[in-house]
């Protein structure tokens, strides 16, 4: 397998943590006999420093000519005074856009090792497996016109839709569905909106090409309380824009931690990977950051970009190996237990890199016999 994946670090942790990710991708390749390469590029607040843009035209252009790009965290505060479309943020919009992605998708798992790390009590996000899958080039986020008048103080967004829109990503929720528990639910608030009136009668349309599969609706208030007391009732989440990056977010409570999310956007000329966490810029540098997200989101690039599903299978293996010893970085470690033993980025990172490699190695060893 030849991949060439361009690396967009960003800012504030996203080179700590996307160095690990990288890292586990160098050893996949090598022990499988891949030829991964891999391109540098700027984006975000460290872009702005160094090109006076938030996505100079040589990263979009090194990012069109591979076959998956991965971002590690875009954001900095010293930036906030500019125009928005000037700050750091705006890259990984026009990124987004740029690359045609159109379907996001966020896993939400609740790893037993973590219970104690969640709010909520373990008898409510055990065995929790929810694949949110977000529309991410519609809605209010790129909807025109938007705009704010700072001299009547009045702002406007729109949110838009089409019914292709929702037909594309429809059937990217409902293709998963397939291959997982075969239930999709369907978000909206379409006792309010006449978007949402168009996404529910549009999926339902779709539903009927895949009769193995339930489809559900619910309003996006009541799916909010829903993932936190029900949660396993949920397998694949379609949702619009917004509804799904408040949700999708949410459900960091379940795993525990933000810094556990890991996320693909596909559909478009070249698959974006970013974990769901953001820059972080209180911890950057400390060791403090939770690398598991980004080492998630690698996984993800095997699954999707390389078609190594087995591969992918053994880093999330390998990721719940190394939390069951008890390796905890500071955001999901808890209280005092004896059983868990505080690790920095670095650490985990090693750590995950070691259970990987040996895993691969068993396999590779009972393939032998």
């Amino acid at each position: 397998m030849r991949l060439k994946i361009a690396v967009l670090a960003g800012d504030g942790i996203g080179p700590e943590v996307t160095q690990q990710a990288t890292n586990i991708l160098r050893a996949v390749a090598e022990l499988g006999g891949h030829d991964f390469t891999f391109v540098e590029g700027l984006i975000g607040g460290v872009a702005i420093t160094k090109t006076g843009s938030p996505l100079p035209t040589t990263t979009l252009d090194a990012a069109l000519d591979s076959d998956a790009v991965l971002l590690g965290a875009v954001g900095d505060n010293q930036f906030n005074a500019l125009p928005p479309d000037k700050r750091p943020e705006a890259g990984l919009l026009q990124i987004r856009q740029a690359l045609g992605g159109f379907a996001n998708l966020r896993p939400s798992i609740a790893y037993a090792a973590l219970a104690t790390s969640s709010p909520l009590r373990p008898e409510v996000t055990k065995d929790v497996d929810i694949l949110f899958v977000r529309e991410l080039l519609g809605g209010l986020y790129f909807g025109a016109p938007r705009w704010w008048d700072r001299d009547s103080n009045e702002a406007i967004n729109t949110m838009r839709y089409t019914r292709d829109e929702i037909v594309r990503v429809a059937r990217v929720a409902f293709e998963l569905a397939s291959k997982r528990r075969k239930k999709v639910t369907s978000v909206d608030k379409a006792n309010v909106l006449e978007v949402s009136q168009l996404w529910r009668a549009t999926v339902t349309e779709v539903a009927k090409d895949y009769p193995v599969v339930t489809l559900e609706h619910q309003l996006v208030d009541s799916m909010a309380m829903h993932i936190m007391n029900i949660p396993r009732n949920f397998d694949v989440v379609l949702t619009e824009n917004l509804f799904g990056d408040i949700l999708s977010d949410e459900a960091g409570v379940i795993t525990g931690s933000l810094g556990m999310l890991p996320s693909a956007t596909i559909g478009g000329a070249v698959n974006l990977y970013e974990p769901v966490h953001g820059s972080a810029p209180d911890i950057a540098g400390t060791g403090k950051a939770n690398p598991l997200g980004a080492i998630l989101t690698a996984a993800m690039v095997l699954r999707h970009s390389a078609n190594l599903e087995q591969d992918a299978r053994a880093v999330e293996q390998a990721v719940h190996t190394v939390l069951n010893a008890g390796y905890r970085t500071a955001d999901i470690a808890r209280g005092q237990d004896p059983g868990q033993t505080p690790v920095t980025t670095q650490e985990m990172g090693k750590l995950v890199h070691q259970a990987l490699t040996e895993s691969i190695d068993r396999r590779q060893a009972m393939h032998a016999v």
